[in-house]
């Protein structure tokens, strides 16, 4: 982003220093490049593990720190005969395979506050989808179960808009928190 433009918005959001986020041994905001990737669905567990693997090789031979991401739920899918993941347990034995195995931090999304509390015994970070990222009961249970929380801004949201849910979950004493912005779709015509 263009200077001016980047410090307008931290005006507008009131934000005098960029925030810092610890994931595991990562420290986001620092000023370093960090990548979440992986597999939009963990399909199984084969594929979690050698996704985790290139993408920390790619990641590790250019400098680049590398957090691993995969959903064990996507509730949100368009069809309801769409594959969604293996579930909330299996899914997260699979995501503790790759964190051990590969010492890798690991990410998924959290759709449900009943969900918190068992991923946050696996997960290195809590996520919060796009369509979910105003959900009061949903961003104060994932701040309050002190891991770090990285909320996704959707699509319908204005940026300075994300204010209030960073602000449900730093009500809870959590200030470790970070936003993604979805990827911007360009359509010419």
């Amino acid at each position: 982003k263009h200077p001016k433009r980047l410090a307008v918005e931290r005006r507008r959001l009131h934000v005098t220093q960029p925030n810092v986020c610890h994931i595991a041994n990562l420290t986001i905001g620092s000023g370093e490049l960090a990548v979440i990737a992986g597999p939009c669905v963990a399909e199984s567990l084969d594929l979690c593990m050698k996704v985790a693997e290139h993408l920390a090789g790619v990641c590790g031979s250019l400098g680049i720190a590398y957090i691993f991401k995969a959903s064990y739920d996507k509730a949100n899918r368009s069809s309801g005969t769409s594959y969604r993941g293996p579930g909330l347990q299996a899914g997260l034995k699979w995501l503790e395979a790759v964190k051990k195995t590969l010492g890798l931090p690991v990410l998924s999304d959290v759709h449900e506050a009943a969900q918190i509390a068992p991923a946050a015994q696996v997960l290195d970070c809590l996520q919060i989808p796009a369509f979910l990222c105003r959900q009061t009961d949903l961003l104060l249970e994932a701040g309050r179960a002190g891991k770090p929380v990285n909320i996704k801004k959707g699509q319908f949201m204005a940026p300075w808009d994300m204010k209030t849910a960073v602000d449900k979950v730093r009500s809870t004493g959590n200030d470790e928190v970070i936003l993604t912005e979805m990827n911007p779709v360009c359509v010419n015509g």
